[in-house]
């Protein structure tokens, strides 16, 4: 199996391509430096890399699996394969870059994590590893998405974390980064901000990448003792980007296969403010540390954004993934929340799985690219699972599909 540390990109800069970089003020960059050196230092660590192998086999419950979804392929005329990252201990994919992260802050002597949530996933897993490291934990996290996601708001305070609300612009994931680097900005020295996604300044794109990669390079053997070879198609959703660049990593070289990323086009692609389908619509600028393609205004500021999905409603996206959109390796669609919700449905009444409103969104570009008349394989990363979405979803979508009976 692939070395999950040996990556070709970023370059010693932290850039892939023109994207990425490290755009933060002066009194940070010593900080990052020191980072960059530690995660460098302790990924060539066997102590280190034993650890982190040990608890994602005894304590994730890594290897997760790659289940043949028979229902679903049988109704659209194609083999639908899902990596189940939902079924990971915190129910996502985020728990595989929480660890690595919180190992790394113990090694360095930090005192607290500190780190944004939207859909609150990131928050649960790093709230998870910090109470197994024995480390203070501050989540940033939007009022409209406490309010949404309230079952893992629950987790994250009985494991022990802080809840710190967003409350100013709309008040979901872009200002609960806003927030986070605030606060890291007043202690970097005893804090370390634990990102959630492929985004941010160098290292962090580069570090939540190789943290990530397992699932592509467990996913890759796994298809191949399944099928006797390669999918044809692997798909993820995208955000901020770390579940898709974890599943395409092992793939990047694998000409045949096609990578797929997914953007929520939310109520309107066409309308500003009512999607977050970065690559669809963005440009580059710098935002949060880094340059990326980005959704901006004519003065370079961040537009507001929206997604059905809490996870997916930010207006960047990881620098490799537009160093990727510009050679042309990965195709980014995006879906609507209406395709999502339906997704979301589907997979639950044909294959017993209720998925991530995030991961519906995989689901759906799945299904649409077999409604188009691909024949070929797909690998889906479904990503996390719909416990933290049911509630809202009965609320506001349930009568639509038949959920009427509730006590």
């Amino acid at each position: 199996m692939k070395n999950r540390f040996d990556h070709p990109m970023p370059d010693d800069k932290g850039y892939f391509g023109e994207y990425g970089g490290s755009f933060v003020p002066p009194q940070l960059e010593s900080v990052l430096d020191e980072i960059t050196a530690a995660y460098l230092a302790i990924r060539q660590e066997p102590g280190f890399i034993e650890e982190l192998s040990r608890l994602y086999r005894h304590y994730v419950g890594r290897p997760s699996p790659v289940f043949h979804a028979r229902n679903l392929s049988a109704k659209y005329g194609t083999d639908i394969y899902l990596k189940r990252e939902d079924l990971n201990h915190t129910g996502a994919h985020k728990i595989n870059h929480c660890l690595g992260e919180a190992l790394l802050a113990k090694k360095m002597g930090k005192t607290k994590l500190i780190a944004e949530t939207g859909a609150g996933q990131h928050g649960v897993a790093l709230a998870t590893a910090a109470a197994l490291v024995g480390l203070e934990c501050d989540i940033h996290m939007g009022e409209v998405d406490i309010q949404k996601e309230h079952p893992n708001v629950v987790r994250m305070l009985i494991l022990g974390a802080k809840v710190i609300p967003a409350t100013h612009g709309r008040k979901t994931l872009k200002e609960a980064v806003d927030s986070a680097f605030e606060a890291y900005l007043q202690d970097p020295v005893n804090q370390l901000y634990a990102i959630g996604s492929v985004v941010g300044p160098h290292p962090f794109p580069m570090m939540v990448r190789d943290f990530q990669s397992i699932v592509g390079n467990e996913a890759k053997e796994q298809f191949k003792e399944l099928t006797g070879g390669l999918p044809d198609n692997v798909i993820a959703c995208v955000g901020g980007g770390s579940n898709a660049m974890g599943i395409f990593s092992a793939f990047l070289d694998d000409e045949a296969v096609a990578l797929h990323g997914v953007e929520p086009s939310g109520r309107n692609v066409e309308e500003d403010g009512e999607h977050a389908a970065t690559l669809t619509k963005g440009s580059p600028g710098v935002m949060h540390g880094f340059k990326s393609y980005m959704l901006q205004d004519a003065a370079g500021e961040p537009m507001e954004v929206y997604s059905v999905a809490s996870g997916l409603d930010y207006p960047s996206v990881g620098p490799q993934h537009s160093y990727l959109k510009d050679i042309g390796r990965v195709r980014y669609a995006h879906i609507n929340d209406k395709e999502a919700i339906d997704a979301f449905f589907e997979l639950s009444r044909l294959e017993g799985i209720i998925p991530a409103i995030e991961s519906a969104h995989a689901v759906a570009q799945a299904i649409k690219l077999a409604q188009g008349g691909e024949r070929g394989s797909m690998l889906l990363n479904l990503s996390g699972r719909g416990d933290k979405d049911i509630d809202f979803v009965v609320a506001k979508y349930g009568a639509d599909y038949g959920v009427t009976n509730m006590p």
